[in-house]
């Protein structure tokens, strides 16, 4: 059965197929000079009420680590950061007109998951790098993040329908 869902599983490439197994691999070694991810960072959940979320995840889903709320005014957001021990989970709620996640809430009343966030050793090299696989950038240089590292966003539509965050951590995936 495996087999034949193999088969079934074919993915075109440049120049042909590559079989299931290879389909995510890019032909460079994973030891190579290029970027590579490193490990998920944290998956963004956008909230209408941040207090609530923050009350849920300590007290009903029993987290241990949540830290205060902090006002990003550059980002347009306040964060909430839910430590899991491997990665973190991060509640995202509007803050001023202008925030992204307030039009993620228009559309989304309840909220949910916005993005997804992974680390990389240099960003510059990882942004250009898929510049040009043809992966777009939603600004044309890193900013400082919520860590106070550099982040970059990736455009939903190239990346599966995921908005995905890529932030830098030098020497370290």
């Amino acid at each position: 059965m495996f087999a034949r869902i193999h088969h079934c599983l074919r993915l075109p490439v440049l120049g042909g197929h590559i079989g299931a197994r290879r389909a995510l691999t890019t032909g460079v070694p994973k030891d190579s000079a290029v970027w590579k991810l490193g490990h998920l960072n944290h998956v963004a959940i956008a909230v209408p009420d941040i207090t609530k979320a923050s009350l849920f995840w300590r007290d009903i889903m029993c987290a241990e680590k949540v830290s205060e709320c902090v006002a990003q005014p550059d980002h347009g957001v306040y964060t909430v950061f839910v430590e899991l021990g491997n990665t973190k989970i991060e509640l995202l709620h509007p803050y001023g007109d202008k925030s992204p996640i307030a039009g993620f809430l228009t559309k989304n009343k309840s909220g949910g998951i916005h993005h997804i966030c992974i680390n990389v050793a240099d960003i510059t090299t990882a942004l250009a790098s898929l510049k040009t696989s043809g992966v777009r950038a939603l600004s044309e240089e890193p900013k400082i993040g919520a860590h106070g590292l550099p982040v970059v966003f990736l455009h939903p539509k190239d990346c599966g329908g995921v908005l995905v965050e890529l932030e830098e951590h030098k020497g370290k995936e």
